[in-house]
């Protein structure tokens, strides 16, 4: 009898415990009305609203063009031809859309950190959110690592140009000196990223003005190689433009679609935006609009300058300057790209602390990092978190290995935040307009689109016949219209993404589909980060999360005011 007593027990608490996961798993953020969000808009507590629109252009800018810009060009180029253009064009285009679905959200939020996983939280649950913000922030320490490794690269290349230097800077300085497969000792890279971590530290108007300053530095020089190869175009060399047919001008777009990553790091300041509402769609629509001419201005010139077949593999843009007599060009490029990649480092150091500040605010990390310095207003416990691991990661390893797994935060995010754009239009959740059937056949809806997406994808990465992939688009524009007609959508407060749900449903198949064109071992590292993530909610955020610690919001460290 005492035994049966104690199974049913046991069966009792199983029960309890799974209950208690899921209940706490499916946990939303309620989203604020407009006048609680006026409140926390106008509020001169938390981080210091010192950002105006010129400031988030360059942001924006600053995270999307690095070095690559000055090689990604050229060696896509090198297959594609000329038409590299149009690829960039179409890439671009893509990146718009996902813009279009990010300036809404952006304008219709509190001007609060979170970006991505803060628009998860309230659209979908807690447990969505977390490994929203799980898949991003890996790809934020790796790629922050990679390119601070390049960095510092880029740095000892310029210092050899020096006799003094040439020949006499040991790899494991710069350039990074390997032992074995997995480490490779890098001491220049840790040094440049805790010096970017101080000046995040001093706070957000001295680190704007760092970035502004290497953005600008680093547009102008694009815009004077551009000027410069103009006069060197031989328009014979376009033409054929499309030398290797349409198919080769698809295939670049899918890989040059992540030279325009990092406009979204806008949406992550929206506390420290002066009028977030309005300048924050500027702000990530603009600096893409920008970052879309300067590479069409860059894949013109080099492709004109030099016959597609003869671009170098490594410094494509800088060889064919060289061709023509113009070496003061490539130093400049070097120039450009250490400026470059200082502001890409630099702007997404500051992402990442910003994130954990949001989850430390929210109870799913440790309430340390959502502590805000009382006199520099920046969260520097949290910032301080993500240079030392950018820094042991540079330092020690080699990460360009791990190189290939990246994008999965970024394609993820991307898709979260345009399903997060039709989810919130269903109703406006301050009134629940909404049934909960209703509501779960839109959600099969946005999953059918996106598997159908990375089906498309896989047709198309493994050459499958051409029939499958027309039936997987025809399917999903299938399930697209039931989105549109056995759903009611509610116009959006502030800026309005245009389409909706149509184009945010193309975001989720496109992004879908560069998913599926992405290394296997990416697709296991999604797989092995949800799991072991759904374990860390499992044992700690599920206990302490908090879905209304926003609304009471700002937490101010203690320090001394000296």
């Amino acid at each position: 009898m005492g035994r049966g007593e104690h199974n049913r027990s046991s069966s009792s608490s199983s029960s309890s415990v799974f209950s208690h996961f899921f209940s706490s798993a499916l946990r939303t953020k309620r989203l604020l009305s407009p006048s609680e969000k006026s409140a926390v808009d106008g509020s001169d507590h938390g981080l210091s609203r010192r950002l105006g629109v010129f400031d988030l252009i360059l942001l924006g800018i600053g995270a999307s063009i690095g070095a690559g810009i000055f090689v990604v060009t050229g060696t896509v180029a090198r297959d594609v031809g000329p038409g590299v253009t149009i690829s960039f064009i179409l890439a671009g285009a893509s990146c718009v859309i996902n813009a279009l679905c990010y300036a809404e959200l952006a304008s219709r939020f509190p001007a609060v950190v979170g970006g991505a996983y803060l628009y998860a939280y309230s659209a979908f649950n807690e447990l969505t959110a977390f490994l929203v913000f799980a898949q991003l922030m890996l790809d934020y320490h790796i790629g922050a690592a990679s390119i601070a490794r390049s960095l510092a690269s880029y740095i000892v290349n310029i210092l050899e140009l020096f006799p003094i230097f040439k020949d006499n800077i040991p790899n494991w300085i710069g350039h990074g000196e390997n032992i074995g497969d997995v480490l490779s000792i890098n001491v220049l890279a840790p040094v440049l990223l805790m010096l970017l971590t101080l000046i995040l530290c001093r706070g957000v108007e001295e680190s704007s003005a760092v970035n502004s300053l290497m953005t600008i530095t680093k547009v102008v020089i694009v815009i004077i190689v551009i000027f410069a190869g103009a006069f060197e175009v031989d328009v014979s060399n376009w033409s054929p433009f499309v030398p290797n047919g349409m198919g080769s001008v698809f295939t670049g777009a899918t890989v040059v679609f992540f030279a325009y990553v990092g406009f979204d790091a806008v949406a992550n300041s929206a506390e420290e935006s002066k009028r977030p509402q309005r300048d924050l769609p500027i702000g990530i629509i603009g600096s893409l609009v920008i970052c879309i001419a300067l590479y069409i201005g860059v894949c013109l010139v080099i492709t004109g300058m030099v016959p597609y077949t003869f671009l170098g593999e490594d410094a494509p843009l800088a060889e064919a300057f060289e061709s023509k007599g113009l070496k003061f060009v490539s130093i400049l490029i070097s120039v450009g790209a250490v400026a470059g990649l200082t502001t890409t480092l630099l702007v997404g150091l500051y992402v990442q602390s910003r994130l954990y500040l949001g989850l430390g605010r929210d109870g799913l990390l440790p309430s340390i990092f959502a502590k805000v310095h009382i006199k520099r207003h920046t969260p520097i416990h949290s910032q301080v978190w993500a240079g030392i691991v950018a820094s042991v990661l540079a330092g020690l390893f080699n990460v360009r290995m791990l190189s290939h797994i990246l994008s999965v935060g970024t394609l993820t995010g991307y898709s979260v935040v345009s399903a997060c754009v039709i989810v919130l239009r269903w109703k406006d959740r301050a009134n629940s307009q909404v049934s909960s059937s209703s509501k779960q056949e839109g959600v099969i809806c946005l999953i059918a689109v996106a598997v159908l997406g990375f089906g498309a994808g896989l047709f198309f990465r493994y050459d499958a016949s051409f029939i499958f992939l027309i039936l997987t688009i025809v399917l999903a524009l299938g399930v697209s219209f039931a989105l549109v007609f056995r759903q009611v959508y509610a116009d959006a407060p502030g800026f309005s993404c245009p389409g909706v749900p149509l184009l945010p449903a193309i975001c989720i198949f496109f992004n879908m589909f560069l998913f599926a064109q992405l290394h296997s071992e990416a697709w296991v590292r999604f797989v092995m980060v949800s799991v072991i993530m759904v374990g860390v909610y499992a044992v700690y955020g599920q206990y302490h999360a908090d879905p209304n610690a926003n609304e009471n919001i700002y937490r101010v460290a203690p320090y001394e005011e000296a």
